[in-house]
């Protein structure tokens, strides 16, 4: 596809091998990186995407998928922009089989946030009643990323929270030695609370969680 190439190469030519060993350090060297700082790849990539506009918008599952293979990191998050102004309002219920995909290949912390909130917490907002058997599968799995994606979906979601939901699947994994699911616990529970701290409050105190969880969820709270 000509929108890849065209990526791909202009990143090259822009690349900074200093700059991307670095990036790579921050990210416990599970990536690698061209070396382009965010704000000259978000320049670059909304040039291509512009020049792209047609071949992107009608292909953008797949163009995704494919940026999303390949071993640089730069790429990975052009490909989460595309679903994101491309999907918004406009998934089909399969497209819970990609978002599952792209939750479990490449991940790390930094894609899981994006994914949980903006494409899984999209989804079910567009198919509410895909919820309860989706976050039941996520939750239930042995990968790490797919639990803590069940736990942060609800971000932003404000009064619209489920927050039965939110403490089932909180308590479900309030035992896990995992930071990532200790963290996602307390930073869900920490967004809802601007909505209703005294129902986290109530919760916190009456939940064995973890000390990393209960401090997170009460971080911003007198």
């Amino acid at each position: 596809m000509n929108f890849i190439s065209s990526l791909e190469k202009t990143f090259n030519d822009n690349s900074n091998a200093e700059n991307a060993v670095a990036m790579s350090k921050y990210m416990k060297n599970n990536f690698q990186f061209f070396g382009i700082k965010t704000e000259d790849r978000r320049r670059i990539f909304k040039n291509i995407w512009t020049e792209n506009k047609k071949e992107v918008s009608d292909n953008a599952r797949e163009i995704a998928l494919s940026l999303y293979s390949k071993k640089e990191r730069e790429l990975h998050y052009c490909a989460m922009e595309i679903l994101i102004k491309n999907l918004k309002n406009n998934y089909i219920k399969d497209d819970i089989q990609l978002i599952e995909k792209l939750i479990i290949i490449n991940s790390w912390w930094d894609s899981i946030d994006f994914l949980a909130k903006y494409l899984l917490g999209n989804y079910l907002l567009q198919f509410p009643e895909e919820t309860d058997s989706v976050i039941h599968k996520f939750s239930s799995s042995d990968n790490m990323w797919l639990n803590r994606s069940a736990i942060l979906f609800q971000l932003g979601y404000k009064e619209k929270t489920n927050f039965n939901l939110l403490k089932l699947v909180s308590e479900k994994h309030k035992m896990s030695t995992e930071f990532f699911i200790q963290k996602a616990i307390g930073w869900a529970l920490r967004e809802y609370a601007k909505t209703n701290p005294e129902a986290v409050k109530d919760f916190v105190s009456n939940t064995d969680l973890k000390k990393l969880s209960q401090k997170e969820a009460l971080k911003n709270m007198k």
